[in-house]
C-alpha cells in the first residue's frame, strides 16, 4: 500500500511539474490562441503592389526585383504610373499630321508582367503631350497632369488602347485586370478642379464601357480617402455604376499620429461604400517619412496586415523596388525610398515581413490577450502553425522590450519541427551592417553580397513545454521586433 501511494505521489508531482512549467512568467504579456476556433484568412494584401512609373518596366534592374518579389511575396499583380507617358512614344503623329498610336513600348512592359504570371492593374495616366491642353508637369520624368483638350481624342486613345491589350492578351486575362482612372486628382497630379476630373471619370468609363461593358473600371484614386461621396453621388447622377471605388492613404497625412490610424479611415471609407462596393486602396506605407529602411516598417505592416482585415479588398504597399525615378533615381543604396527591396535587391526589414506574410495559411485562430504595443495573430495550413508576434508603436511614443508568453490551445497532431525567426534590430536587418561598412554609396560586389546575407533569416529553435493538446513557449521581442514562431505537424 505504501508502495502505492509513494508511487501516485510521484505521478502528482511529475504532473504538477509539468503544468507548472507551462505557465506563464510573471509579468510576461500573455496572449492564447485556439486553433479549435478557425475563421478565413485571406492574402488579400497580395493583390497588388505598387511601383514607380511605366518606362522603368523595361528595365532589367527593375524586373529581377518585380521577380523576387512575386516570388518570394506572392503579389499577384502590380501598378505603376504613366502607361501613356511619352517616354513610352504612345502618341505620335504621321507624316501627314494624323494621330496614331505605338503599342510597343507598352507590349514591352504588359508582357513581362504577364509572362511572369502577373496582371498588371492598369493606372490610366498620364496625358500624352499631343493630347494636353497644358504643359504642366509632375516629377523627374515630366508626366502631363492637365486634361485632355479634346476629349474625343482621348476616348479614341482610351477604346485603341483597351481594345489593343484585349487583342494581345484576350479577354479571359484582361477581364482580371483592374483599369483606374488617373492618379490622386487631389493632391497635385491633376492642373485642373474636382469637376474636370469627374468630366474625365465619365468620358473614360463611357470609352471603355461602350466597347468592353465585361472590364473592370474605377477611381477616383485619390490621395487621403478623399471624394469618395462625391464620387458615388457623381456616378449616380450620371447614370454609371463603377466597379470599384479606389483611394489611397498614407498614416502620416493625419496628424498627430495614431497607432491604430489606418483601421479608422478605412472603416470610414467602408462605410462610405457600403458593403458591397470593392474598396481599393491602389497605395499606402509605413508613412511619408524616413523610416522605410528599418525594423520599424516591418513591425507596421505585422500590425496593420491583421488590424484592417477584412475592410479593402485590395490593399497595396507602395512600392516594390527602389528603383524609381520620382525625384530622379537614386544611388546611395539606402535611402529611405519607398521600396521593399534597395537597388542592389537587397531585402529590407519590410520585404522580410512580407516574406513571413506570404508563408501563413490560410485559416487564421482566435486570439484572445491584449497589450499597448505587442500583438500576436496564429494562422493554420495543413501541417504548420505560425505564430507572429509583433511589438509596434508609432514614433516617439512609449515601447520597449516586452517578453511574450504564447499559449497555443486544441493543436492537432503531432509536432515534428518547430523554429523561430526574427525581424529586429539585430537580424534581417542590413541597414545596420551597411552603416557598420561606413555607408558606402556604391558597395563592391563583396560588400552587396555581405549585406544580402544580413537580410536572410537567421532559423532558431524555439523551446517550448507541451501538454497534451496544448503548447505554451515564450519569448523576448525588441522595439519594432517581429518574431514569427513556426511548428510542423503530421
Amino acid at each position: 500500500m505504501s508502495k502505492l501511494i509513494i508511487s501516485l505521489f510521484v505521478v502528482v508531482l511529475f504532473v504538477l511539474q509539468l503544468v507548472s512549467s507551462q505557465q506563464c512568467e510573471t509579468g510576461s504579456v500573455q496572449f492564447t490562441s485556439d486553433l479549435s476556433n478557425l475563421s478565413d484568412w485571406d492574402h488579400y494584401w497580395e493583390r497588388t503592389v505598387g511601383s514607380g512609373h511605366a518606362v522603368l518596366a523595361l528595365r532589367e534592374d527593375w524586373r529581377r526585383a518585380l521577380a523576387l518579389s512575386h516570388e518570394k511575396l506572392g503579389f499577384q499583380s502590380v501598378r505603376f504610373h504613366g502607361i501613356f507617358d511619352d517616354d513610352l512614344s504612345v502618341v505620335q503623329l504621321d507624316s501627314n499630321g494624323s494621330i496614331i498610336y505605338s503599342w510597343y513600348d507598352v507590349d514591352q512592359a504588359y508582357d513581362y508582367i504577364v509572362e511572369l504570371g502577373m496582371a498588371p492593374y492598369v493606372e490610366l495616366s498620364f496625358m500624352p503631350e499631343l493630347l494636353a491642353s497644358g504643359n504642366a508637369t509632375i516629377f523627374h520624368y515630366k508626366g502631363n497632369i492637365t486634361p485632355p483638350k479634346n476629349y474625343t481624342q482621348w476616348s479614341n486613345l482610351i477604346q485603341a488602347f483597351i481594345t489593343h491589350v484585349v487583342d494581345r492578351y484576350g479577354m479571359d486575362v484582361v477581364s482580371q485586370w483592374q483599369f483606374e482612372i488617373w492618379n490622386e486628382p487631389n493632391c497635385g497630379f491633376w492642373s485642373s478642379d474636382q469637376t474636370n476630373y469627374f468630366k474625365l471619370l465619365l468620358e473614360t468609363f463611357n470609352a471603355i464601357k461602350s466597347i468592353y461593358p465585361q472590364l473592370s473600371v474605377g477611381g477616383p484614386a485619390t490621395c487621403q480617402s478623399a471624394w469618395i461621396p462625391e464620387t458615388l453621388a457623381f456616378a449616380k447622377a450620371n447614370g454609371i455604376q463603377l466597379d470599384f471605388v479606389s483611394t489611397h492613404e498614407y498614416p502620416t497625412d493625419i496628424q498627430p499620429l495614431q497607432r491604430n490610424i489606418m483601421k479608422q479611415v478605412l472603416t470610414n471609407s467602408r462605410q462610405q461604400v457600403g458593403p458591397n462596393m470593392k474598396l481599393y486602396y491602389s497605395e499606402y506605407n509605413d508613412g511619408l517619412f524616413f523610416r522605410h529602411d528599418t525594423t520599424y516598417a516591418s513591425a507596421f505592416i505585422m500590425f496593420n496586415i491583421p488590424d484592417v482585415y477584412g475592410i479593402a479588398d485590395i490593399f497595396s504597399w507602395w512600392c516594390f523596388s527602389d528603383v524609381f525615378e520620382e525625384q530622379g533615381q537614386q544611388s546611395v543604396p539606402f535611402n529611405q525610398g519607398f521600396g521593399l527591396l534597395t537597388i542592389y535587391d537587397i531585402p529590407k526589414p519590410s520585404f522580410k515581413a512580407f516574406e513571413l506574410l506570404h508563408e501563413t495559411g490560410k485559416m487564421r485562430a482566435n486570439v484572445t490577450g491584449e497589450h499597448p504595443t505587442a500583438g500576436v495573430f496564429t494562422t493554420l495550413s495543413d501541417d504548420e502553425i505560425m505564430v507572429i508576434i509583433y511589438n509596434h508603436n508609432i514614433p516617439d511614443a512609449p515601447i520597449a522590450n516586452e517578453t511574450i508568453c504564447v499559449t497555443l490551445e486544441n493543436i492537432q497532431g503531432t509536432i515534428t519541427d518547430s523554429y523561430l525567426r526574427r525581424i529586429d534590430h539585430d537580424n534581417c536587418n542590413p541597414i545596420a551592417t551597411w552603416t557598420a561598412m561606413g555607408e558606402p554609396e556604391y558597395p563592391t560586389k563583396s560588400q552587396i553580397d555581405q549585406l544580402k546575407a544580413a537580410a536572410e533569416f537567421n532559423y532558431q529553435p524555439i523551446d517550448f513545454n507541451q501538454n497534451g493538446n496544448s503548447l505554451t513557449f515564450t519569448l523576448e521581442v525588441m522595439p519594432q521586433g517581429v518574431a514569427a514562431v513556426t511548428f510542423k505537424f503530421q
